[in-house]
């Protein structure tokens, strides 16, 4: 076993996050290794359910709470990870929202809607908080609970009428003005300094490179420039018997860096390799063009 990424899984397991860090030719390189964000749906409607499909492809897992057995069950919310059945103000304290989760409230009415808020304004704010539903009815609610004492400033955090204003009448358009606007509020979060770009996580590959008694090797992107393929964090895992993971782009550049890899399995080493793309080419036959610097190293067991 691979005692480093042994700890990144069993970090990420327990904090939900892990970081990955190189000093490389005197420069600092650390990748983020982040599991999905939690997507909360409270209310199981329509619009709830559109938006629960399209959760997976933004890299959420969704969370659907209602108290209505016959919207709240996996047969409406195949792609959600969790669903409850249960009064919102029972159910909300219990899930612990947290800074990393987004909260939609996309309930059947007022009341609802109101109990939802209380229950999420009570504890830690979390890093969207929308509510479905008119303006006039949004703000008679936000006076509602000015008056009952809630902070003035996380009421004004809430994303109400939510969604971005793109005209979306069927709940599908509404679900997607909903997913522009978690967007739209996630990448304009500022980056931590000195992480590479991608961070999302493909648990089957670190098991590979924490557990494998195989001699494999591990490629990772640390830099592109123009056209690139990937981003930077874009990686690739491999070993001699063939078995692999992820991708750092395709081509001719991935074939050099593999070359590489298989020579260097069972050295203990690495290598930084500065690839030029240009008149390279996919796998779809695609040129690329730009250039990238690719890191190979050897994965002890």
């Amino acid at each position: 076993m691979n005692r480093e990424w042994a700890d990144i899984l069993r970090e990420l397991e327990q904090k939900g996050a892990s970081d990955w860090t190189r000093v490389l030719e005197g420069k600092t390189y650390r990748r983020r290794f982040e599991r999905p964000e939690r997507l909360i749906l409270l209310g199981g409607g329509h619009v709830a359910q559109a938006v629960a499909v399209l959760a997976p492809k933004l890299q959420y897992t969704a969370t659907v709470v209602d108290d209505r057995p016959d919207f709240a069950n996996h047969t409406l919310f195949p792609d959600a990870e969790t669903v409850i059945c249960d009064a919102f103000p029972a159910a909300v304290p219990k899930l612990s929202v947290c800074a990393r989760d987004s909260v939609c409230v996309l309930t059947r009415g007022h009341r609802w809607d109101a109990d939802c808020l209380r229950a999420v304004l009570k504890g830690e704010m979390p890093g969207y908080l929308g509510m479905i539903g008119s303006r006039r009815r949004a703000a008679a609610l936000m006076e509602t609970l000015r008056a009952e004492g809630y902070d003035p400033e996380k009421l004004e955090q809430i994303h109400t009428p939510i969604g971005l204003p793109i005209h979306a009448q069927t709940p599908a358009e509404i679900a997607v003005s909903i997913a522009a606007e978690l967007i739209q509020v996630r990448r304009s979060r500022p980056a931590a300094r000195d992480i590479l770009e991608r961070t999302d996580t493909d648990e089957a590959m670190l098991r590979f490179l924490a557990g494998s008694d195989a001699p494999r090797a591990l490629l990772m992107a640390l830099e592109t420039s123009g056209p690139a393929p990937v981003a930077p964090g874009a990686m690739m895992a491999l070993d001699r018997a063939g078995r692999s993971f992820g991708t750092v782009g395709g081509g001719c550049a991935e074939g050099e860096a593999m070359a590489k890899a298989r020579n260097l399995m069972g050295s203990g080493q690495r290598a930084v390799l500065s690839l030029d793309l240009s008149g390279d080419f996919t796998r779809e036959g695609m040129v690329c063009g730009g250039s990238m610097k690719i890191l190979v190293e050897d994965i002890p067991g």
